[in-house]
């Protein structure tokens, strides 16, 4: 049984439709990532989900459960991450978790929750004090406090120095080991790629598309190789090379239309050893963030709908 699934799932907010048909799905130990532009639906894809939404139509369960109607079955085996807010201001990481673990019947201890994403020295600091990385990883300690079997994340990495990335990402992978389905929103594309076990693309409220990385990486491919070297090559002596048209797309980066075969990327590489310029990189496939744009496109993300708010508690 999947951890997490819907159905044609539909949520309205008055007249507007903001999501439309969505169908997903993730199991037990997979990182399952939402990708999409502002006003994609994300975020109530996810909040129905949590069963803080009400959806219009569809079908949606949760470690089997509906959301809405088994809500208090349900919320001791998830785990909730804000993407801000939720906390008291003058209250610090070490006081919060132990206030969360009172909800759960065998929470994680307070010490092993602030080892484990980093905040011991800062444990008395009031969230209000906290960097915005600090933040994010005390909401994360607040989402895993009670042994959650389903997290959801949103914008986990948000605001997160390098460094923290780091850690949060090695978080995430030790949840995937012990079974516990995550299912995260992001924008951050190679954040994304990093960490998830497969990723679906939302635009307008509706699924463009879905797969691993690599299978999304994939669709955006053609009859295109890519490459990389010093700026300002002769493109007129390599298209006689090839027999295809080169265009320098960007300083040091080229595109050549032509199906990518051995005999092609032999070619450029020889090529290009003939005028000792190294080879810096060389793509038969779109990558991730090119697949995106071209499924999303590049104007201006819908506006995100006024929603009524919800009190949205992670117990």
């Amino acid at each position: 049984m999947p951890a997490v699934e819907c159905s044609e799932l539909v949520v309205r907010y008055g007249t507007t439709t903001a999501v439309d048909g969505v169908s997903l799905s993730a199991e037990p130990g997979e990182v399952l990532a939402l990708l999409g532009p502002n006003g994609a639906g994300k975020t109530s894809t996810i909040e129905v989900l949590e069963g803080y939404r009400e959806p219009a139509s569809g079908r949606v369960r949760v470690l089997g459960l509906d959301p809405r109607r088994q809500h208090r079955d349900l919320v001791a085996r998830i785990g909730v991450m804000l993407q801000r807010g939720g906390v008291y201001p003058m209250v610090g990481p070490r006081r919060v978790i132990d206030l969360f673990a009172r909800y759960y019947p065998d929470p994680v201890p307070t010490d092993e929750l602030l080892d484990l994403v980093g905040l011991a020295e800062v444990e008395r600091t009031p969230w209000r004090h906290l960097s915005g990385g600090e933040q994010q990883r005390c909401s994360l300690a607040l989402s895993l406090v009670g042994r959650p079997e389903v997290v959801f994340l949103d914008e986990p990495t948000a605001g997160v120095d390098p460094e923290g990335r780091i850690g949060l990402r090695s978080l995430i992978a030790g949840l995937s080991a012990r079974n516990t389905c995550v299912v995260m929103t992001t924008h951050e594309l190679a954040e994304a790629e990093r960490l998830a076990d497969r990723l679906v693309i939302i635009r307008s409220g509706q699924v463009l598309a879905g797969g691993t990385a690599a299978e999304l990486a994939g669709r955006g491919s053609g009859p295109v190789v890519r490459f990389s070297s010093r700026p300002g090559l002769d493109i007129g002596g390599l298209e006689l090379v090839l027999g295809a048209v080169v265009i320098e797309e960007t300083r040091s980066s080229y595109r050549v239309e032509v199906t990518p075969t051995p005999t092609v990327t032999a070619a450029i590489a020889t090529w290009l050893a003939e005028r000792d310029a190294e080879l810096i990189e060389l793509r038969t496939t779109a990558s991730l963030e090119e697949t995106y744009l071209s499924l999303v496109g590049t104007e201006p993300s819908a506006p995100t709908p006024a929603r009524p708010q919800r009190q949205r508690r992670r117990r």
